[in-house]
């Protein structure tokens, strides 16, 4: 590398193979000999680096970036949208004034965005809420489904039941969030969400069929493995969509619609009620309905960007971006910004597989203390009890002296307080 680029920084196009590792020197010639650089990843300071190069430069890297990528006719675009992620549309000189109308609308309407983004977000919203949907469909089931498979009594049919009911969170965290990073690499993240959808939408009517609680729990086995590896790909293909600016707001949304899909479900149990002896099916098997839509509604969806670009396609990933954007300057700015900070993220992974990631977790002093503070949360999260709540709540209410239909009842109720007291925490 020359005096010049290590003034200027390594241009963002430069060549890289993620699966073959990074041709990047290592981490501790990479920022060079600028004391301030250093200072900067140190202290976990965040900069731009477009910022690095001159504006010219920055220029003539979008332009060979476009080139690079069968995006030629692109080019212009992405020199004049590499300007406005490095200094601002304001200082930008060149942008059409349709550029800079667009550019000034969004900077003042914050939600701002198409009709293709929002669509794709509700989905995701149907995502969260399915799980909901699936925690509480066994909890009207719970009055009735033991005395069909004559398991309503104490010891071990108590614990029978605990366990049809509890398989589902086992299997999400000791076999669905473990399949999620193959499935994420070989399906992206639209396969693999559909692939989870179909599975979540197979095993409630799969549940609403068994004709013995082995059939019922082995059902719910598989559900959880669903379960587990949707809900840890639906908030990142719905943050990858998202603009930065609502980026964190829409993630944290994300409870919002699980209570959302909670309260439905005591909804439908309480709307099958009068059945009969097949009520506790229908309880269990309308959980298909979210998952139904989102394995449907998926396929209207693009792609992530950001999957396509970690995968070489960046001429699709700015296809998928601009679907997502409302003008092609913005689009071209998201697209190329998040491309130069992935080249950056590369030169300090140097390449990495899913072992070293795992590995990472508990060896990277600072991704170690983030799972240890995140794994406690979530641990205590649970054993408050509010997922027993979740699953026993009618079982709960009848046992104190409600009749079935109170327990359902007042169990809508609870979930109806969820949904309003989980607003206030946005």
């Amino acid at each position: 590398m020359s005096d010049k680029e290590l003034k200027n920084g390594s241009p963002p196009y430069s060549a890289h193979n993620e699966k073959h590792g990074s041709n990047s020197p290592p981490l501790k010639d990479e920022f060079g000999p600028d004391p301030a650089r250093r200072v900067s990843v140190a202290m976990n300071i965040v900069e731009n680096p477009l910022t690095r190069t001159s504006r010219e430069q920055t220029v003539v890297d979008a332009e060979a970036f476009c080139n690079a990528n069968e995006m030629g006719e692109h080019a212009a675009l992405f020199g004049r949208a590499a300007l406005v992620a490095r200094d601002g549309y304001k200082n930008v000189p060149g942008l059409s004034e349709d550029e800079k109308t667009a550019l000034e609308y969004e900077h003042g309407h914050k939600w701002h965005g198409p009709k293709m983004l929002w669509y794709s977000i509700g989905l995701c919203a149907i995502g969260a809420a399915t799980q909901g949907w699936d925690q509480t469909g066994s909890n009207g089931a719970n009055l009735s489904f033991p005395e069909e498979f004559g398991i309503a009594g104490k010891g071990r049919d108590a614990w029978i039941v605990g366990l049809v009911n509890s398989i589902i969170f086992l299997t999400a965290g000791l076999i669905g969030a473990f399949i999620t990073d193959p499935l994420n690499k070989y399906l992206g993240r639209r396969g693999e969400i559909f692939l989870t959808a179909a599975c979540l939408t197979a095993t409630p009517i799969g549940s609403a069929f068994a004709q013995s609680w082995q059939q019922l729990f082995a059902a719910r086995f598989v559900m959880g493995i669903g379960i587990g590896a949707k809900n840890a790909t639906v908030p990142i293909y719905s943050a990858e969509m998202a603009p930065a600016r609502v980026r964190g707001a829409l993630v944290m949304f994300w409870q919002l619609w699980v209570v959302a899909g909670i309260f439905l479900g005591f909804a439908a149990n309480v709307i099958v009620k009068d059945t009969g002896a097949i009520s506790w099916r229908l309880q269990l098997g309308s959980a298909f309905i979210p998952s139904f839509v989102l394995m449907l509604g998926i396929w209207f969806c693009p792609e992530s960007p950001r999957w396509l670009m970690k995968n070489n396609k960046n001429a699709q990933g700015f296809k998928s971006m601009n679907t997502l954007r409302a003008h092609p300057i913005i689009g071209a700015r998201d697209y190329y910004y998040s491309y130069v900070l992935y080249q950056e993220e590369l030169a300090i992974a140097r390449g990495d597989s899913y072992f070293s990631r795992m590995r990472d977790i508990f060896t990277v002093p600072r991704i170690r203390r983030a799972n240890y503070g995140a794994s406690t949360v979530m641990l205590a999260q649970q054993m408050c009890g509010i997922n027993i709540i979740s699953f026993y709540s009618s079982t709960i209410f009848r046992d104190v002296g409600y009749t079935a239909t109170q327990a359902l009842y007042a169990s809508l109720g609870y979930g109806a307080i969820q949904v309003v007291f989980t607003i206030p925490t946005l």
